[in-house]
């Protein structure tokens, strides 16, 4: 590959709280813009492939940590782990790999040296084709932690695979929430678009949000889903962002047309005349119109 590949525009869709649209959003930028990476950082339950329909390419392993395993050989079963194991993850001189947590204390203890340490498979990340672009996405197994660093290897590999086929977007559907793993979501991208809802809720969870993404200090804009079902909160929303000088990049109304997509396995933007698409791609107009006032183009 030459140098000269411009770096592709990153953008992640968040959300204060699951159910708002954002990967109803997500889904449709991919369709809107071309040459692009999808990556689904929601490790815990994805589901942007439901809309998009990779084809899948490959398929990793991924070592979230270590777990503790008893070596029955060498165990003399004198019962210290387990009376210190402050997870109680040691039951009868064995280790429930479901409730350990990796901390090791338990190998330090033990006088016979029978605990060994070892590495566990925590989930898997794929990859995999869309029309114009690539896919990744991944799946924590439950019961298992740091879905905060899966996300970020998610995103190494979005990153890495549209660097090497010089794709223009890498385009994260994020988790909801302001935990962890949104945190790792947000990391390095160029733009947040956060969807919120006109409800009590909404606002609060979107408050939350922006104490957030001030303090990775990433410029962000704001995207209001069934916009006209509250215009009282409505109307505190966009005040809100004014307040605090972030952009209002979309109202989408309320729209039955998308329940009908959903339940299609579709993207609302396979119905170009109904008022929800039509609103998303002056969405995606707005987002183009803030990379070409950053890059002065």
């Amino acid at each position: 590959m030459g140098n000269n590949h411009t770096p592709c525009k990153q953008i992640v869709v968040v959300s204060g709280k699951g159910g708002t649209g954002k990967t109803t959003l997500a889904a449709s930028l991919s369709v809107l813009t071309a040459k692009r990476v999808m990556a689904d950082a929601d490790v815990d339950a994805a589901d942007l492939h439901i809309l998009l329909k990779p084809q899948l390419q490959n398929s990793y392993p991924y070592v979230g940590g270590k777990k503790a395993f008893i070596d029955s050989f060498r165990c003399t079963q004198c019962g210290i782990c387990e009376e210190y194991c402050r997870f109680d993850a040691i039951q009868d001189y064995r280790v429930d790999p479901l409730a350990c947590e990796g901390c090791g204390f338990c190998m330090q203890l033990c006088p016979q040296q029978a605990i060994d340490f070892r590495e566990v498979v925590s989930g898997f990340y794929h990859e995999g084709l869309i029309d114009g672009g690539k896919f990744v996405d991944a799946v924590l197994r439950p019961g298992e932690g740091n879905s905060g660093k899966l996300v970020s290897q998610v995103k190494k590999r979005a990153a890495a695979l549209a660097e090497s086929t010089e794709l223009e977007w890498l385009i994260v559907d994020g988790p909801p929430g302001i935990g962890c793993p949104v945190n790792a979501s947000l990391t390095g991208v160029d733009l947040a678009v956060m969807v919120t809802e006109p409800t009590v809720s909404g606002l609060h969870d979107l408050e939350r949000l922006v104490q957030l993404i001030h303090r990775f200090r990433i410029p962000a804009g704001v995207v209001i889903n069934k916009a006209d079902l509250n215009d009282v909160i409505c109307s505190q929303i966009e005040s809100f962002a004014e307040n605090e000088q972030l952009p209002l990049l979309g109202k989408i109304p309320f729209d039955e047309t998308v329940v009908t997509a959903l339940l299609e396995e579709k993207i609302i933007t396979e119905f170009p005349d109904c008022p929800a698409a039509r609103e998303i791609v002056q969405i995606y107009q707005n987002i183009n119109t803030f990379f070409e006032i950053k890059t002065g183009n």
